[in-house]
């Protein structure tokens, strides 16, 4: 199945949710997909190993429940994000539940391998590979992924640094496959732009922090309404891969944001040791439970709103969009 038949009549939105680490779990995941939206989650969020298989039971039941309830809303379809990084060492536990349950979509993150594009297609399962410039995203399309997320400056979490213009721009001067934009979308017209811009699908984390459903702190939640970009640090201290945090989260760690150290990559760990976590635990603060991921995009999430009310609002967004687009744009004897 390619992905444009998969996702056929089955979006309100051209929107992917981002898996993220910590916040998303099969109560968001629901609730992203029921509302029209692809929902996602990370595997290494279900711990230990063994309750991965009861998060995809339960998401699989409660969207064909919904399907069955609602023939004439289908719910989208679901991800489960991979992270394909040697210290993982969960990867073929997960990978084989995976398999199992035939997951629709699956993001890997960190690496691309063929192996793991390979089971996936074997039972006609979607690999999408997060990529932060153009090598990057040859090498994962050559290893056999099926389409590309372009992390681009200012998304949440780990992110690139290129222009979401740039990125954008040097992608599809070769594929034409499917391709997502990631990087401060929270709002409709940003939807919209990620279009124009030549994206399929926008990428969206940060508005979904701050939802009932997600499984984040009070104060990480409220601290996503109050902020905005300028609220948004850049660094590699906490994982060994550059991020995008908040500034009081790491106040509160007892650190300052405008003089963190700078860590070595060789700091990556993602393995299931409780006391891992590289360049983070000679902060004492562990990264995502601590140390709060956000986006560029911030600005534009005010409330704490259940999941169906935050795609409702970018619905609507992405519609006066549109309609003050065409109210603004150029006639055709005006461009020549």
């Amino acid at each position: 199945m390619n992905f444009s038949t998969l996702l056929h009549d089955r979006l309100r939105l051209p929107v992917v949710a981002s898996p993220m680490f910590i916040v998303s779990g099969p109560d968001l995941v629901i609730a992203q997909c029921t509302a029209g939206i692809v929902g996602s989650f990370p595997s290494l969020n279900a711990r230990p190993q063994a309750m991965l298989r009861e998060w995809l039971t339960r998401i699989t039941e409660a969207l064909a429940k919904h399907d069955a309830d609602h023939p004439e809303a289908p719910s989208a379809p679901y991800a489960v994000n991979l992270i394909v990084h040697k210290s993982n060492d969960r990867l073929e536990e997960d990978l084989a539940t995976i398999v199992e349950f035939q997951v629709p979509i699956v993001i890997t993150s960190l690496g691309a391998r063929t192996d793991v594009n390979d089971a996936v297609h074997s039972y006609g399962g979607i690999v999408l590979h997060d990529v932060v410039n153009n090598t990057f995203a040859r090498k994962a399309i050559d290893k056999g992924a099926d389409g590309l997320i372009a992390v681009a400056a200012g998304a949440g979490g780990h992110a690139g640094t290129q222009s979401p213009f740039a990125l954008i721009q040097e992608i599809r001067e070769w594929f034409d496959g499917p391709l997502l934009l990631s990087g401060s979308i929270a709002h409709g017209r940003s939807i919209l732009a990620a279009q124009a811009a030549g994206a399929d699908l926008a990428y969206v984390g940060s508005a979904f922090i701050a939802t009932e459903e997600a499984n984040a702190n009070a104060r990480y939640k409220q601290m996503i309404v109050d902020s905005t970009a300028a609220d948004i640090v850049y660094s590699n201290l906490f994982t060994g891969v550059h991020g995008n945090y908040l500034r009081n989260s790491i106040k509160a760690a007892g650190l300052d944001p405008d003089n963190l150290a700078v860590s070595d990559p060789s700091a990556m760990d993602f393995g299931t040791d409780e006391n891992n976590g590289g360049s983070a635990a000679k902060t004492k603060a562990k990264p995502w439970r601590d140390i709060w991921g956000a986006g560029h995009g911030v600005g534009s999430v005010v409330a704490v709103e259940p999941v169906a009310d935050v795609v409702q609002r970018l619905s609507h967004e992405y519609a006066n969009a549109k309609v003050s687009l065409q109210r603004r744009g150029w006639s055709q004897t005006e461009t020549g």
